[in-house]
């Protein structure tokens, strides 16, 4: 049985897989140059050879896939459907009647694959490859550091010594002007060596620095030694003068490798099984733990009386309350305290505290060991709830980019990468929220670590179901009206000049037009020739049928002028304003209602002064208009003059 493959099918893979790939290298090498900028002091300066460099790259590569991989698939995901939205590749497909999900269905495949291999991977290669890549570092931060002593400053980097060099020889070896502070044995009493010049190298062994020293003086303060002149009575220096003298300093340069057992106990190199297993044996722990500290708080003394006593039955030891001591007549405790001397009865208030302190303490103790076994216990439950969070990801940053992109219709790498790093900033941050929080014990592990997901996957469904719907809800023009509604920002016209005009303007009929249109808005203005009062604004504000129908007046007249061919014209029939029908200009039909709105003062003051904002602007705008009504008339007579726009 041969398998065919759609060809529409096989098309988005072949638009996709290369984006995802150089997407995914892209963000691979982006990560990795957070990891060096981390970790670069600890790089430099120590003398390591290439391969071994090489080698930590690989690792530290391998252990930042988690967090390049999801970012490449968002990235890859909306570059790929931006750019079929921006050809109008994807109208092409929808228009044959294939829908949105038919294409998204390779894809999607595609990607489920992506995210079971995810699977396998935090679970079988990430771990070893996290243990190499962190005994590579901690065996890079024992390393010592290359021997390069600077002119003219104290070199510190050799243990125990402080070493001053004046200058250097051409090659290196040769020092001229050492001084040499030995405070191998304490700094209270140094040993100072200081030479006319000098010569360094290293062992064959690379454990000792050897320096042949000429023309100089050794000064030692011997009470600093461990020959016992410390116990001579008065002070005891020692000064040398030498012509040549051999100094072996104790300096290890080579790369030691640690040994990566103890890096695969840790949560960071066990898989599944392994994580399951410590998780079960910490809890254990931290259960046996707690049940013989609850025990011990039931047999500890109240008051010095007994509540548990231990008992031998059966073979066994078992626990049994103490039977209360029945009193026939009440103990009053303020009456015995009466009876004892001040003395005592600070003594016994001294005690108690003391045995409540010593107490709390002691428990406190015990605790810590709680305390630690809870805190590996959650490293291990998170690592392990990590192990799956990845190829959900996959699936969510999917989810948001190939729907986002088929919205928005913008390829390349401008849009889609800032919306990108939006995203994966926001996915990163709320990641990084719930994993502290689940690793510091507030939240419960699994509340913490699916926290991200729980956010992005209603967001990912959303807008699948936006774009499957062809929804503008990310439509820039549709949010600046919603905008621009809600704020009263002004709408500005856009006309040009059409290719196929069918009906030309008559300039009788716009003249008459638009003389009607000035006598509207004159009659609007003189209707309202002041600011409103307050409970005018409230019972009712501006007219809203007479604004609808300065509105559509002034529509009817912009539309028949689109039809001139006369630049002049359309230049000067954008200037007529937008009449909006913002809520301000009449915020309720209901005279009660306003009388209700007006009476709740904070809230009723607040309105008032944004609706009469909005009104005054609005007269602004009609006034403009009338303005505009008389230029045009000018305009359509031949009678135009440039200065008629300042004549305002």
């Amino acid at each position: 049985m041969k398998i065919r493959i759609k060809r529409l099918y096989l098309f988005m893979l072949q638009t996709f897989l290369p984006q995802f790939l150089m997407t995914f290298l892209i963000c691979l090498f982006i990560v990795m140059m957070q990891f060096l900028w981390r970790y670069v002091d600890e790089l430099v300066g120590k003398g390591l050879s290439i391969d071994v460099v090489a080698e930590l790259f690989f690792y530290a590569a391998l252990t930042m896939v988690p967090l390049a991989l999801p970012l490449a698939i968002l990235l890859a995901s909306l570059m790929t459907f931006g750019n079929l939205g921006e050809h109008v590749e994807l109208t092409a497909m929808k228009s044959s009647g294939i829908s949105l999900l038919t294409v998204f269905k390779p894809l999607m495949i595609f990607i489920a694959l992506v995210a079971v291999g995810a699977f396998f991977f935090q679970n079988n290669v990430l771990p070893k490859s996290q243990v190499k890549m962190w005994t590579l570092l901690f065996s890079m931060r024992q390393k010592s550091p290359t021997l390069d002593i600077p002119e003219g400053a104290v070199y510190t980097q050799i243990p125990g010594y402080n070493l001053y060099v004046k200058r250097k020889g051409k090659t290196g070896d040769m020092l001229y002007n050492v001084l040499i502070y030995d405070v191998s044995m304490g700094t209270s009493y140094p040993r100072v060596v200081a030479a006319d010049s000098g010569r360094l190298s290293l062992t064959e062994d690379k454990q000792h620095i050897v320096l042949n020293l000429y023309k100089g003086e050794w000064y030692e303060d011997m009470r600093s030694s461990g020959n016992g002149a410390g116990n001579l009575s008065g002070d005891l220096y020692r000064r040398e003068s030498f012509h040549d003298k051999e100094i072996l300093i104790p300096y290890d340069d080579n790369f030691t490798r640690m040994d990566d057992d103890a890096m695969r106990q840790q949560y960071v190199g066990k898989d599944i099984a392994q994580l399951q297993q410590t998780i079960d044996s910490v809890q254990l722990r931290i259960d046996s733990v707690g049940s013989l500290l609850s025990r011990e708080l039931q047999m500890a003394p109240v008051c010095g009386v007994q509540s548990y006593r231990a008992v031998y039955r059966d073979s066994t030891y078992a626990y049994e309350r103490v039977p209360e001591v029945a009193m026939t007549v009440p103990i009053h405790f303020d009456s015995i305290v009466k009876a004892m001397t001040p003395a005592d009865v600070l003594a016994m208030v001294s005690r108690a505290a003391g045995e409540a302190r010593n107490t709390k303490q002691d428990y406190e103790f015990k605790g810590y060991t709680v305390n630690d076994d809870n805190f590996v216990l959650r490293r291990h439950q998170i690592e392990m709830q990590k192990k799956f969070t990845l190829s959900l990801a996959c699936i969510i940053f999917f989810l948001i980019g190939a729907p986002l992109g088929a919205i928005i219709r913008k390829g390349g790498l401008g849009m889609p990468i800032v919306i990108s790093v939006i995203l994966f900033i926001f996915y990163y941050m709320i990641d990084n929220s719930g994993y502290k929080l689940a690793r510091d014990g507030r939240w419960p592990v699994w509340q913490g670590i699916w926290l991200s997901s729980a956010v992005l996957l209603p967001l990912g469904i959303f807008l699948t179901q936006r774009a499957v719907n062809d929804s503008a809800v990310l439509n820039p023009d549709v949010w600046m009206n919603v905008l621009r509604r809600i704020t009263g920002l002004h709408q500005v016209r856009k006309l040009s000049i059409k290719e196929v005009v069918i009906n030309d303007v008559e300039p009788q009929k716009a003249a008459e037009m638009i003389q009607r249109l000035k006598e509207s808005c004159q009659a609007f203005l003189q209707r309202y020739p002041g600011r409103q009062s307050y409970m005018d604004y409230w019972h009712g504000g501006f007219d809203k049928a007479q604004l609808q129908s300065l509105s559509q007046q002034m529509d009817e007249v912009v539309d028949y002028l689109s039809n001139s061919r006369d630049q002049m014209v359309i230049n000067k029939a954008m200037d007529y304003p937008v009449i909006r029908q913002l809520l301000t200009y009449h915020p309720t039909g209901s005279r009660w209602l306003g009388t209700v709105l007006a009476a709740l003062l904070p809230v009723g003051l607040a309105g008032y002064a944004v609706g009469v904002r909005h009104q005054a602007n609005l007269k602004r705008d009609i006034s403009h208009a009338i303005t505009v009504c008389d230029q045009m008339t000018a305009i359509l007579n031949g009678t135009y003059d440039r200065e008629m726009e300042y004549d305002v």
